[in-house]
């Protein structure tokens, strides 16, 4: 029995925030960019004109939140809202890296909820499904009335990892990244150990850090979804070192990397760092022992089956 197809085409248009990402995913589904003009006006206001008609297609529109984000953002809702007014089938937006994924809830008085926000422009805009990878807080599905899929690159990372056979110990930089961190050192049949932060002191303010768990004589792999100024990385990177660690990788999905995260990675004692292409780097932030790995297939699967109608928790064995 066929594939049943509720849209016309699968259309691929690549925002500005990723255009590397979109071409090897365009590349693995041997579908090519669709053509249009990005513009912005000397008042840095945006204007997106569509090469083509995409009436009734099935379109999906591919964009990170990187820098700048302010502006990939926008381009991201004027792009939708010009998609619409061009009569697309569907439009789902592709979002690698989704940005204010950390500005989740209310956590003190008069402070906004800035996820909540973007989840409803997306929709307002015009949006009818949303893809992306490793929120920092996965609540953030539940903003958003529209269906998506919240996928991880986890997988990846751990298939990197594996032939690697190392003697070592996961760990996770803070207790918040428990759950995950156990899922990874589980996948990698690894134990786990946490590093926990704790005020030092009323006088001080400072935090302590200490390790629950063991790293003496092991290789350590420590994990997270996101490195930003790298300031977690480098007290966890000190402190198992400090505890007898040997040889210390580090690896994540989102290489966010905001100054000074490069002068801090590249001062410590770090065997490698493993990322993926959620975000380009551009080549004055790649160190010698960096290594980034794609989610263009990944994507590409994703979107595939969400066009042809078919599980994509299958991919994962859900």
């Amino acid at each position: 029995m066929g594939k049943m197809v509720a849209y016309g085409e699968i259309k691929l248009f690549a925002g500005s925030g990723c255009p590397g990402l979109a071409q090897k995913i365009a590349d693995y589904l041997d579908i090519p960019l669709s053509g249009w003009d990005i513009i912005q006006f000397p008042n840095e206001n945006l204007f997106v004109k569509l090469h083509g008609s995409v009436r009734g297609q099935d379109v999906f529109l591919i964009q990170s939140h990187t820098r700048p984000v302010h502006r990939n953002i926008m381009e991201t809702l004027i792009a939708i809202d010009c998609l619409k007014r061009d009569s697309a089938g569907r439009v789902t937006v592709v979002v690698p890296f989704m940005a204010y994924s950390q500005s989740d809830k209310k956590d003190q008085p008069r402070v906004p909820i800035s996820a909540r926000l973007l989840a409803d422009m997306i929709e307002v805009a015009g949006a009818d499904r949303w893809i992306t990878i490793d929120l920092h807080a996965e609540q953030i599905q539940g903003f958003y009335k529209i269906p998506g899929d919240s996928l991880t690159a986890f997988h990846i990372l751990i298939d990197y990892f594996k032939p690697r056979q190392l003697n070592a110990v996961v760990v996770t930089p803070d207790l918040g990244f428990a759950k995950r961190g156990r899922n990874f050192a589980a996948s990698l049949d690894l134990p786990l150990a946490f590093v926990e932060k704790r005020r030092a002191g009323n006088e001080t303010g400072r935090e302590a850090l200490s390790l629950i768990g063991s790293v003496a004589d092991k290789d350590v792999i420590i994990v997270d979804d996101l490195v930003d100024t790298a300031g977690s990385m480098r007290e966890a990177v000190q402190l198992v070192k400090s505890c007898g660690a040997r040889d210390v990788y580090i690896t994540f999905t989102h290489a966010v990397l905001s100054d000074p995260a490069i002068e801090r990675l590249r001062e410590l004692p770090i065997k490698e760092i493993v990322t993926t292409d959620t975000i380009p780097l551009p080549a004055e932030k790649m160190l010698p022992n960096i290594t980034i790995l794609t989610v263009a297939e990944l994507l590409g699967e994703v979107i595939i089956r969400s066009h042809e109608g078919r599980s994509v928790g299958e991919l994962f064995n859900e």
